[in-house]
């Protein structure tokens, strides 16, 4: 039987996990519970844990629009790749389904995926992502949700703490990097001439 395991903040509307290991949820499945509960958004951990995400506070919410908003303008004038907001669900090669605050990936690789593979959870690992912090979530949690990321094959992701205006930025065989209240982030090279305005998200 699934059971809550680790409620993250006692609040109502709180992320909290359920532990769903003995039951190992097929995508089919997992498909089907965001289907029936889309005022949550879900994700399920590598070791079949089920994350329950309620909706965002309206500050959190604003501040993923900026979010998603500039990396959008970015990738309209660049069309390397494709963006996608925080609604969206990828497979990872570790088997974990998860969905970042945004995300971007080349043009190559998500043309090279089938159209059911782009209408479902798509089988891949982001090439870069941004996770935004909000008083819900846990810093570690978060941090190490960033090495999985990395791990599983994003060449860079950035986790934005607006409580304590820091950036952290993660990129694979390299130390993460830590930007006390800075007023932008550079994309480069990856995502070149895409700089992330801050002020808005503090």
């Amino acid at each position: 039987m699934a059971h809550i395991i680790s409620p993250i903040n006692p609040e109502i509307g709180s992320l909290f996990t359920v532990n769903f290991k003995s039951l190992r949820l097929t995508a089919a499945q997992f498909r089907k519970l965001c289907s029936d509960n889309r005022d949550l958004r879900l994700e399920l951990t590598s070791q079949g844990e089920l994350i329950v995400m309620p909706p965002t506070g309206s500050k959190t919410g604003q501040r993923n629009f900026s979010l998603t908003t500039q990396l959008g303008g970015w990738v309209r004038k660049d069309v390397s790749g494709v963006a996608f907001d925080s609604s969206t669900g990828f497979t990872l090669p570790d088997g974990a389904i998860v969905s970042p605050d945004a995300s971007w990936i080349s043009r190559e690789r998500w043309e090279a995926l089938a159209e059911k593979e782009q209408e479902g959870f798509a089988p891949l690992c982001p090439d870069f992502v941004i996770e935004l912090r909000s008083h819900s979530d846990r810093l570690a949690r978060l941090q190490s949700k960033m090495r999985k990321y990395i791990e599983n094959g994003s060449r860079l992701a950035w986790l934005v703490d607006p409580l304590e205006r820091r950036v952290y930025v993660y990129r694979p065989s390299h130390e993460v990097e830590v930007l006390t209240d800075p007023e932008t982030v550079a994309g480069d090279p990856l995502l070149p001439g895409f700089r992330l305005q801050l002020a808005e998200l503090w």
